[in-house]
């Protein structure tokens, strides 16, 4: 079949007629252009960003953008910068930077005698072998030598180290020459509560105290509970009311409160710190009563929380609270959303002992502590921290999941000491 010519008469009056059609097209697109000037540089007309040869939106950085058509004066220096990293996402950058033995230095919070740091201390702080260290009452006979002692932590951890102890009120008192007077079951309504806060608060940062282990959050309306003299009273709601005053108070003041003894102890009638406890409760009891506190204290700002040791054996019949994924991770991350550190009470308490038998009780309990989602451990016997250490370094080295979890913790802990240190 003959192929037809493109060069007689039809062909010359269709491309005629083309050309004729082209610039009517060009004429109404000049108007169109013209009455479109207020449109938005770098997007098409259906709002879509103009891109450049190789797919990325004009202006966005791709090489020689410069509004491609829109006023030929914009570069790639106008577009809008990013935004500045998060406090968390800094956290995570720094730990990135970190060996594994410096990671696990951010979870460790040590004791040690005496109302001058030893040199060990002070040493670990420096290197970031450990990220803080708690104080009792050997170390704290005048405001004079705590302030001292203080000032010597933050010179060796460079401003940034956590300085704890506990200051509940009553016999549960650090500072036995500074304020609350009257315990937590002293103080009825959350008025008290938020006076007595402010007050200690004024009194810890006198001597350069950034972390305090308290308010207790436990419910203690269980027949005896041996948390009833050390907890605010009433129900559920009531301390709840009175613990989100008193983390209130300490926030704005600049100190950091630990709502204890997650996810509550106050039904129990042992003292975990000298045997074993158990709580036959469920996670929709919990819900109704103990977690309720919690709620508010987190609402109220609070940013670390104590972890305890009882047993919940309708939640975990394998493990106590401080070890327990179920606990940690499922109550305290995932139903209540917090993101914050999660601390362990004590790993020295005898329900730890009671849990974590052997030699390496102590370097164990870390290990299962840390795999449960706890971000701070706690260490207040003579020689645990270098058991504590040794084994979350072993262990990571051996297990990816341990050593991602290292890392996550760290973030956290390095987070909270950013802002400690006012950075």
């Amino acid at each position: 079949m003959p192929r037809r010519s493109s060069h007689g008469p039809t062909a010359i009056r269709r491309r005629r007629l083309a050309l004729l059609l082209l610039a009517l097209l060009a004429l109404v697109a000049g108007v169109a252009v013209g009455a479109g000037g207020g449109e938005d540089e770098g997007t098409t007309q259906a709002g879509a960003p103009a891109t450049t040869g190789d797919g990325r939106a004009a202006g966005d950085g791709a090489p020689g953008a410069d509004g491609d058509g829109a006023d030929g004066d914009r570069s790639a220096d106008d577009s809008a910068p990013a935004a500045p990293p998060t406090a968390a996402e800094r956290a995570r950058a720094r730990v990135a930077r970190m060996a594994l033995p410096r990671q696990v230095g951010q979870l460790l919070v040590i004791s040690f005698s005496g109302t001058t740091a030893p040199s060990y201390a002070t040493d670990a702080l420096r290197a970031g072998r450990a990220s803080g260290a708690i104080l009792f009452g050997g170390n704290a006979p005048s405001a004079a030598s705590v302030r001292a002692l203080s000032a010597s932590l933050q010179r060796a951890a460079g401003g940034d180290a956590i300085v704890s102890l506990d200051q509940e009120g009553g016999e549960i008192r650090t500072l036995a020459f500074a304020p609350p007077q009257t315990g937590q079951a002293g103080q009825p309504t959350p008025a008290a509560a938020r006076r007595s806060a402010r007050t200690t608060a004024a009194a810890l940062r006198d001597v350069g105290v950034n972390v305090t282990l308290g308010p207790v959050a436990d419910v203690a309306e269980t027949a005896g509970s041996f948390m009833a003299s050390r907890a605010f009273p009433g129900d559920a709601s009531a301390v709840a009311a009175s613990v989100a005053a008193a983390v209130g108070a300490y926030r704005r003041a600049g100190i950091e409160s630990t709502p204890k003894h997650f996810p509550g102890v106050g039904a129990a009638t042992q003292n975990t710190d000298f045997g074993s406890a158990s709580i036959g409760r469920g996670v929709a009891q919990l819900d109704a009563s103990e977690l309720v506190p919690y709620r508010a204290a987190f609402d109220a700002g609070a940013r670390i929380v104590m972890v305890g040791h009882a047993r919940y054996p309708r939640i975990d019949g394998d493990r106590i609270a401080s070890q327990s994924r179920a606990i940690v991770t499922g109550l305290l991350r995932e139903r209540l959303g917090f993101d914050g550190v999660a601390m362990t009470d004590s790993l020295e308490a005898e329900a730890v002992d009671a849990a974590t038998p052997g030699d390496a009780d102590v370097g164990l309990a870390a290990v299962r502590s840390l795999a449960a989602g706890n971000d701070l451990l706690l260490l207040t016997g003579p020689g645990s921290f270098p058991l504590a250490r040794e084994a979350l370094i072993a262990a990571a080295r051996a297990d990816p999941a341990i050593r991602a979890r290292v890392a996550e913790s760290a973030a956290r802990v390095v987070e909270l000491r950013a802002r400690l240190a006012g950075d």
